[in-house]
């Protein structure tokens, strides 16, 4: 690691900045230049190891490192760069809590998108296995699986033990993973002919009325937080409609480094969303990955796009949104149900958006609420939890997190993101069962 020149701060005090991932430029692709770079970011984390704490990839490198005959990174072979990019997904907590050298510091390092351009030279070299693509393939799986006998025969395959084993064995799927549940009747079915009444109101940022990006994983697995969205926005005056069409946002393949495939997604999506923007409405979606998708990862892959950085300018979070308008008095807090103790539980990629935890200030709203706040990574990931070579690391990550609820004894847990909710229940091992906040809070309406 190259020491300090003379008036240069050790560490920056400065907000992080993030450039532009420049993935078209062929030199994004070159693997010794790739090497390079690896080199030199793992040995500036070599040299500092703040990020130990978070995911797999910091203790994989280091344990590398420590083994090696130099123990320094030289000794590390090239070949094994690669365990460390494996175990990273993307979950950008190390840039924005952990790391001092993040730009605009002179290092410039940004781990998270060098794992990425990591996983996108190997995918354009090798592709991915065939399970991992179909993980990845939301959309396919979720129309298949939402088939009304279909849905049902999967579900209760599901929960089937030899049923798991051989997924495991075929699929790579672990047989301990909670795998999500499908629905026939969809969260865009429930939706289809459902109409908001009521005059939008622009508060602040917001103009009052929202098209719902409903996502995969809300439409296809739990379309009842895409009902608890509606019914939440509509008793606080916000119209609801659905986004006329969607695809997945393109956080799976994101993750597999297939950048092309998230190109594609990009380019049915965001015509359809600055669509609904031109006609007046804000765009929100109820998991956290997916408004992460469209406010920084697109806007950084596309940052000359005019498109995707007005739907970046127009996305939000339920909850930041309703805080928005909270703040000039424009949100309902007459609450018929108080709420208790809820153990809560921060999603990573809810946290980079660096909106503050807007969840927790709105539940707090509700009298007799006591919010107890767990800001550590599950673990989950979407796909690196349910993957058999990586759902026991997964699961030690969650550790923590699960120690923390269990100590709470509250009485509920919840998380903004419903994959890690259900990776929590997994380590609980009891009857209680995770409870979005979308949930939580028409319960505190009375709706």
């Amino acid at each position: 690691m190259s020491a300090p020149v003379e008036g240069q701060r050790e560490g920056s005090l400065e907000a992080p900045t993030r450039h532009p991932l420049n993935w078209r430029d062929p030199e994004f692709y070159n693997e010794d230049s790739l090497m390079q770079e690896l080199e030199r970011v793992y040995d500036i984390c070599h040299g500092c190891r703040r990020c130990v704490s978070l995911c797999n990839s910091f203790p994989t490198l280091f344990d590398l490192v420590d083994e090696s005959e130099t123990m320094e990174v030289d000794g590390v072979a090239k070949s094994d760069f690669w365990k460390v990019v494996d175990h990273c997904y993307l979950c950008d907590l190390c840039y924005l809590t952990k790391c001092p050298y993040v730009p605009p510091h002179p290092w410039n390092v940004d781990f998270p998108h060098l794992m990425l351009r990591a996983k996108a030279v190997r995918y354009k070299k090798e592709g991915a296995k065939a399970s991992h693509k179909l993980m990845s393939s939301t959309d396919t799986v979720g129309k298949l699986a939402g088939i009304p006998v279909v849905a049902q025969a999967v579900n209760a395959a599901n929960r089937m033990k030899p049923v798991r084993k051989v997924l495991d064995k075929v699929m790579g799927v672990h047989p301990d993973a909670i795998l999500p549940e499908y629905h026939s009747r969809t969260g865009r079915k429930r939706l289809k002919h459902h109409r908001s009444s009521g005059t939008p109101e622009a508060v602040g940022r917001t103009r009052g009325q929202v098209a719902l990006f409903a996502t995969c994983y809300g439409n296809y697995n739990e379309p009842h937080i895409v009902e608890d969205l509606t019914k939440v926005f509509e008793h606080n005056g916000i119209p609801v409609t659905l986004a006329e069409k969607e695809r997945c946002c393109g956080m799976p393949k994101l993750e597999l480094g297939d950048l092309e495939a998230v190109e594609q997604a990009k380019n049915h999506n965001i015509p359809v969303l600055v669509k609904a923007i031109d006609a007046g409405y804000d765009i929100v979606a109820p998991v956290p990955s997916c408004v992460l998708m469209f406010k920084q990862e697109l806007p950084l892959m596309f940052p000359d796009d005019p498109d995707v950085q007005k739907v970046k300018e127009h996305i939000f979070d339920p909850f930041e949104y309703l805080m928005i308008r909270h703040k000039e008095g424009k949100m309902n807090t007459e609450f018929k149900e108080k709420l208790g103790k809820i153990a809560y539980h921060a999603a990573c990629h809810l946290r980079v958006q660096n909106i503050g935890l807007k969840t927790r200030e709105v539940l707090e709203l509700v009298p007799d609420t006591e919010i107890d706040v767990i800001e550590r990574c599950s673990g989950h990931d979407g796909t690196y939890a349910v993957k058999s070579e990586f759902h026991e690391i997964s699961m030690k990550i969650c550790r923590p997190v699960v120690s923390r609820v269990q100590k709470a004894d509250a009485d509920h847990y919840s998380s903004d993101c419903p994959m890690a909710g259900h990776q929590i229940e997994n380590g609980l091992k009891d009857e209680k069962v995770p409870e979005h906040p979308l949930t939580l809070l028409r319960q505190a309406y009375g709706l």
